[in-house]
């Protein structure tokens, strides 16, 4: 009807603006409101709380300060962080990387010059250029490998070692010591963790119906550089210092590191920032990463009367004959939470051991008590009795340079598992005529 009357009056010269009244407006479309886990809820007002805007200026607030993105301001990230917290947990506090210098007894181009702060690309460009060491392990298997939860995994031999040198090292290690060891990890962790053992990882397993085994892949190179950041960020300390931190104790290798079989998928695992396998800072702040992931296993483990522990990348989950029956249930439900935790597992190592076979927990047998392997018993044994009848240098093919210390630490190892055997070693062990 309104097209009619717009068409009459456009005819006889008729006012449009009088006659015509205007289209309603469109209906708006009902959204359905997000609800959002206690979790989620959690993390957004800490980080609401926490979370300072940082303030642009024209002059640099301090040294090495960073600039916006069109590059014509510098930004203070040095106001962000929480002094309380770091002071509650004892840690040292520092916000610019001046004072990060000095309180790592350096001067602070040097600090600038081990995370490649003045590098065009804050890489380095080549190896003798890197404050790493690089070495190439050949594993016992290939396995599928992939560098971040999305890419895609490629087949690889070979890992990469990763050493620091002797200032970036100094400097890894004092982090380690007065920050990283302060900061407790989860109950579940049982990879370097002073007091804790593969035998303490093994023990809630013993006398279970069932353990399943699960292996974390790639584990090092997961972590990357925003998680490491992250992590000192909830620590307390401040968007500059934390970035400083990061730096220090991730790597990125250079283009020109030559691999293996010219495997170029297996170096692109490398390229990103990682923790680097090697460095002294790297089992501490790999444990701070998956705190998350061992706090939601243990709480699904707990729901369903089983058990729960983390070696390194080893996840093992144990229990009853109730628990075996909800396998079908668990094992989805892990898979699951490993993957919202950005994380990857290698199916191919995945393991059900059930009460009839030989139940291995981190080299450790735990079917009825914590023991040691027979095969492992039965080889050392026959070392140290070839040690008695033909001297110690006819067994020492791996060219130990303290072979007693060798064998003592072996034997030491069994008498945490099995004291009646491991007398029996040592008895052997005291007949070797050394000189």
């Amino acid at each position: 009807m309104n097209l009619i009357v717009r068409i009459l009056n456009w005819l006889f010269g008729g006012n449009r603006s009088d006659d015509v009244r205007p289209d309603p407006q469109p209906a708006t479309r009902y959204r359905r409101p997000v609800s959002l886990s206690a979790r989620r809820r959690q993390q957004l007002f800490l980080h609401q709380r926490s979370y300072q805007p940082s303030v642009a200026t024209k002059t640099s607030p301090y040294l090495f300060s960073s600039y916006t993105s069109d590059g014509k301001r510098f930004l203070d990230l040095s106001q962000s962080g929480d002094d309380s917290l770091l002071t509650s947990w004892n840690l040292p506090v520092f916000h610019t990387p001046q004072e990060l210098a000095d309180w790592l007894g350096i001067r602070v181009g040097e600090l600038a010059w081990l995370v490649h702060r003045t590098a065009p690309d804050r890489r380095p460009s080549n190896v003798p250029s890197s404050h790493y060491v690089y070495r190439w392990v050949k594993k016992r298997s290939a396995s599928f490998e992939c560098g971040s939860t999305s890419a895609r995994p490629v087949l690889t031999q070979w890992r990469l070692i990763e050493s620091p040198k002797q200032t970036l090292k100094a400097a890894q290690r004092k982090i380690l010591t007065e920050i990283l060891e302060k900061i407790p990890a989860h109950q579940a962790a049982h990879g370097f963790v002073r007091g804790r053992s593969i035998v303490s990882n093994a023990r809630p397993h013993v006398g279970q119906a069932v353990v399943v085994k699960f292996d974390l892949q790639n584990f090092y190179a997961n972590v990357t550089f925003r998680r490491v950041v992250a992590i000192f960020r909830s620590m307390g300390y401040c968007r500059e210092a934390a970035i400083w931190l990061g730096r220090l104790t991730t790597s990125t290798v250079p283009w020109s590191l030559a691999v293996p079989d010219q495997d170029e998928a297996t170096k692109r695992l490398y390229s990103r920032w990682h923790l680097p396998q090697g460095a002294p800072t790297s089992p501490a702040l790999a444990n701070l990463s998956a705190f998350g992931l061992d706090v939601r296993l243990s709480g699904l483990l707990k729901r369903f009367g089983g058990h729960y522990t983390r070696y390194a990348d080893d996840l093992t989950l144990s229990g009853d004959d109730d628990f075996r029956y909800a396998l079908r249930c668990v094992i989805p439900l892990t898979e699951q939470i490993v993957r919202s935790e950005r994380f990857r597992l290698n199916h191919r190592k995945r393991k059900v051991l059930r009460r009839g076979h030989r139940q291995l927990v981190t080299g450790v047998v735990v079917n009825a008590k914590p023991n040691i392997r027979r095969d492992k018993f039965d080889r050392l044994k026959a070392i140290l009795h070839n040690c008695v009848k033909l001297g110690p240098s006819s067994q020492n093919r791996d060219n130990h340079t303290d072979f007693a210390a060798h064998l003592r630490g072996r034997i030491a190892f069994v008498r945490q598992l099995n004291p009646a055997r491991a007398e029996k070693l040592q008895h052997l062990f005291e007949k070797i005529h050394w000189a």
